[in-house]
């Protein structure tokens, strides 16, 4: 108990005070971007003392004050999404309809809410600072029959409310869409003010064209549908509508530029305000922290590097534990010799076993979810065979043997050190038809898949030709591929048999379907060829093409790390490691980057793996999850490099197989 105090206080120093440092930053940005924004709004060419004095007068007055205030508050509840909604592994949804789910999940659609009122309440602001015909509901607009003044409504007040509230839905929006609370580690480091002030132009220069395609989407939609809100406010508000006044729901109304520009400022500082404060945050959160390798005092334990890698509850801790380690193995030889040193008393290599355990842990984890990736793939669907079976234990085995001490092989590795977004991977191991495959094998329960994707998914319909024995040739050629034949039937030379014609025990005990359940089997496949001919649903339903190999590397960031990390401390122990604790594990970490290697290249090779992702607009969405798979293609490649140039020749003593020995002689003559 008390090692979780200590641990969860340990957390919540590191992270909630980050989060709490970067909200501060923002509300004491908020005086200068106000002046700016002020100084926008009453810009005047051709009078420029007047323009000055006002803005100076305006910037003292009480509603600018009041405007600060209600800005703060919109600033602290903008840091608390942050701090609640962002994510180290970013979600990427497989399908349209999936991220259609996403954005219709009652958790988004409450974010969503939130986010439109406060972007009225910015617009407001915005509204009152401006002055002038934009900042009251109400005017005066002309008499009646009885002298008195009747208050109509200002359609101008009107229009900047809604457009805040339709900015704020778009970036609720697309937050979910490009992944805006995506936090990234960026790979050279840099302190927090020159890399704010690196930022700052590509921040105002995403603010502003994000306020121009929304000021554009928003006088379309108000163009059409405008005349709805007007109406039922002014209904609402006993406010009569100014008839001698141009309305806005027209061209003419819309073609002012005044209107516009005041428009486009206006959301200019709602987005700058909001992106700041998300800039703040990421610059914050991932900056480098440094973990003590080992503690004096049993009450510190917990904070230290080899505990916080083994951290499974808060991902943020792992990622800065696994950021501290590939530094300190490239900068710092005096931690590294902590890394080597043994315990005392007893001798053992406590810390470079339990850094390098969770280390190879993340490898083979990665390693067996390519593995899995691939017989999906390959079986179409199938059942995964024997064969295909016991390549993905040999695959697995051969990263995870340890041939060091006994208590780095012992010990239990990890089920899901780090897990991929949920709609990829919900299970650690699975069959087929699991959460695991889903996204790379075609559904064939689903009421949307094609014959022909039932037919090579072993699904047959007793009424089509393909019923039976397998007709054509070459579905009889790609056997082998597709599942595992007997070793009898190879040994005398006869063609494998096909899973069509392949006996199999009857059941126990076989139980006729009821009249009901087989009217209800053919209304569903009914239902389901209904579907399957709708463009709409097909478009919605279909897997987007590169969005499983992005899922399947979504949290690369790790593994990288941990190559970095293992590499250079491995490259280190040549020279420094004075007790040879490296080198009784040496040949589990050379295994296992080497079948790791193999089943990235086989993945490479898959349709759509390897195609670079397209260039999009600027936005404050973080797309470097987008080339995560071509990073960790080249830090592992690197860091076997790294390794077999600095022992050379003497890697020829370490106790290896075959296979993988001929694998890293091609990298000590550089020829991959």
């Amino acid at each position: 108990m008390f090692s979780l105090k200590q641990n969860s206080w340990f957390i919540r120093k590191v992270v909630i005070w980050r989060a709490v440092a970067s909200i501060a930053w923002s509300v004491l940005l908020l005086p200068v971007t106000t002046a700016v924004f002020v100084l926008l709004s009453r810009f005047s060419l051709f009078h420029p003392i007047q323009w000055i004095s006002e803005c100076t007068s305006l910037l003292m007055a009480s509603s600018t004050i009041f405007s600060l205030v209600v800005l703060c508050g919109v600033v602290l509840i903008t840091g608390f999404f942050n701090l609640e909604f962002y994510t180290l592994v970013p979600s990427i949804p497989c399908s349209r309809m999936a991220l259609l789910g996403t954005v219709l999940h009652p958790r988004q659609c409450v974010h969503s809410l939130v986010y439109c009122t406060m972007g009225m309440l910015v617009m407001w602001c915005a509204s009152v600072t401006i002055g002038g015909r934009y900042s009251t509901l109400g005017s005066p607009c002309r008499q009646s029959e009885s002298g008195e003044v009747v208050t109509c409504l200002n359609e101008y007040h009107v229009f900047l409310l809604l457009a805040g509230a339709f900015m704020g839905y778009s970036h609720s929006f697309l937050g979910v869409v490009q992944n805006t609370y995506y936090v990234s580690f960026q790979p050279i480091q840099q302190y927090k003010y020159p890399r704010f002030k690196g930022s700052l132009p590509m921040l105002v220069k995403c603010s502003v064209i994000q306020s121009l395609y929304s000021a554009r989407n928003f006088a379309a939609l108000y163009f059409f549908f405008g005349y709805v809100p007007k109406t039922w406010i002014s209904s609402t508000l006993n406010l009569q509508i100014d008839s001698s006044v141009q309305p806005l729901d027209s061209l003419t109304g819309l073609l002012d530029f005044s209107l516009l520009y005041h428009l486009s400022i206006s959301g200019t500082f709602l987005y700058l305000t909001w992106y700041l404060t998300v800039l703040l945050f990421r610059i914050y959160v991932t900056e480098a922290y440094s973990f003590p390798v080992q503690s004096t005092f049993t009450e510190d334990a917990e904070q230290c590097l080899p505990k916080v890698l083994a951290e499974k509850n808060t991902l943020v801790m792992k990622f800065l534990a696994l950021q501290d380690l590939a530094l300190l193995s490239q900068h710092s030889p005096s931690r590294r010799l902590e890394v080597f040193s043994l315990s005392q008393p007893g001798g053992h290599p406590h810390n470079w076993n339990a850094i390098s355990r969770e280390c190879l842990s993340l490898l083979s984890e990665l390693t067996q979810r390519l593995v899995a990736h691939q017989d999906a793939v390959a079986s179409n669907g199938r059942v995964k065979s024997q064969s295909a079976s016991s390549d993905t234990r040999s695959a697995s085995s051969s990263s995870s043997v340890l041939s060091g001490t006994e208590d780095v092989a012992d010990t239990p590795r990890l089920s899901v050190p780090l897990r991929t977004p949920g709609s990829v991977f919900k299970s650690s191991v699975g069959g087929v038809n699991s959460a695991l495959t889903a996204p790379f094998t075609p559904d064939v329960d689903s009421p949307f898949s094609s014959p022909a994707i039932r037919r090579l998914a072993g699904q047959q319909d007793p009424q089509s030709p393909w019923f039976g024995t397998v007709q054509s040739p070459h579905i009889m050629r790609r056997g082998p591929k597709l599942w595992s034949a007997s070793t009898e039937s190879q040994s005398n030379g006869s063609p494998p048999a096909s899973p069509a014609t392949v006996p199999t025990s009857p059941p126990a005990a076989s139980q006729k379907p009821s009249f009901l359940a087989q009217w209800l089997q053919n209304r569903r496949e009914q239902v389901k060829s209904f579907l399957a001919k709708r463009v709409l649903i097909v478009y919605l339903f279909n897997k987007l093409p590169e969005a499983s190999s992005q899922a399947l590397f979504a949290d690369s960031q790790a593994h990288i790390w941990a190559l970095q990390g293992l590499s250079h401390l491995v490259a280190a122990s040549f020279s420094e490691d004075q007790f040879g604790v490296v080198q009784t594990t040496l040949p589990s970490i050379l295994s296992c980057l080497v079948v790791l290697l193999e089943a990235v290249d086989r993945h490479f090779k898959l349709p759509h793996a390897s195609s670079k992702p397209v260039r999009t607009v600027c936005s404050m969405g973080d797309s470097t999850y987008k080339t995560l798979r071509f990073a960790l293609r080249a830090a592992l490649k690197t860091a076997i490099y790294k390794i077999t140039t600095t022992f050379g020749e003497h890697l020829k003593a370490v106790n290896i197989s075959t296979e993988h020995r001929k694998r890293l002689q091609q990298f000590l003559e550089f020829k991959e």
